[in-house]
């Protein structure tokens, strides 16, 4: 069934769209981020909606994911001469996508799908930050947010399907700061520049034992025996990189 991905639902409404700086930057030049969970190599830029389930097989087994949504804060662009956006007081040091918390809900249908695009000034930017973050049960600054998502209460990431034809909901507390390295740096001149950094959350590795074998999601959920495993593939299957055709590949684009 065809859906609109929620992507920014609760912060569209809810929090200001700007840059850390004064949101001016050069006429015209703006960064978009977006979303995949393609494994890799171009495929055409998904449409807005939810075109099909994620289906993948191991021969064996076989996994179908419907759904899958990631809550994220504290979204920034670092440049090349800060070490770290949590250190600096400076406003110009990072380009903020958004605070947070945000849920994305992530395009399966093999695509990519734009969450926001800021204004953004000149400079060199080497690296997305962002808080995988656990919606809390009682922190003030996430009320708003579990009021408009309550599935989300103590979870970072939830994703639900079928497992050989049985239904699952995988949800994670993971709570943790990523850091991605953008090789080479995105350079923003003087002129007007459009360019795009998309992330790619690889769901194809996300539940898979050493072997390569496909796992029930449910058995990464609290205290079950896969919980290390999966948590530790997810940590290790998420990646950014400038897409400037939003085509979900970080192949050269010339």
């Amino acid at each position: 069934m065809k859906r609109t991905p929620r992507i920014l639902a609760y912060a569209l409404g809810a929090i200001a769209i700007a840059a850390c700086s004064d949101g001016a930057g050069p006429d015209g030049a703006q960064v978009s981020l977006s979303f995949t969970t393609q494994s890799g190599g171009a495929v055409a830029s998904g449409p807005a909606f939810r075109a099909a389930d994620f289906t993948i097989s191991d021969g064996q087994n076989d996994l179908v994911i419907t759904a899958a949504e990631v809550v994220l804060r504290e979204i920034e662009l670092k440049r090349v001469e800060v070490s770290d956006c949590d250190d600096v007081l400076d406003d110009d040091a990072c380009e903020e996508f958004e605070t947070g918390p945000v849920l994305v809900d992530l395009p399966l249908d093999g695509g990519t799908a734009v969450m926001v695009t800021i204004p953004i000034d000149p400079g060199s930017y080497d690296e997305l930050e962002f808080d995988l973050h656990k919606v809390s049960s009682d922190d003030p600054e996430d009320a708003a947010f579990r009021a408009a998502h309550p599935d989300m209460v103590d979870a970072s990431i939830r994703v639900q399907g079928t497992f050989n034809g049985e239904p699952f909901v995988f949800r994670t507390d993971l709570n943790v700061e990523q850091e991605f390295d953008l090789i080479p740096p995105l350079v923003i001149g003087d002129a007007a520049v459009t360019t795009n950094v998309t992330v790619r959350l690889d769901l194809s590795q996300w539940f898979r034992d050493l072997s390569g074998a496909l796992v029930d999601p449910a058995t990464g959920n609290k205290g079950g025996e896969n919980e290390s495993l999966i948590t530790e593939n997810i940590k290790q299957n998420i990646e950014a990189f400038e897409d400037r055709d939003r085509d979900g590949d970080d192949g050269d684009e010339g």
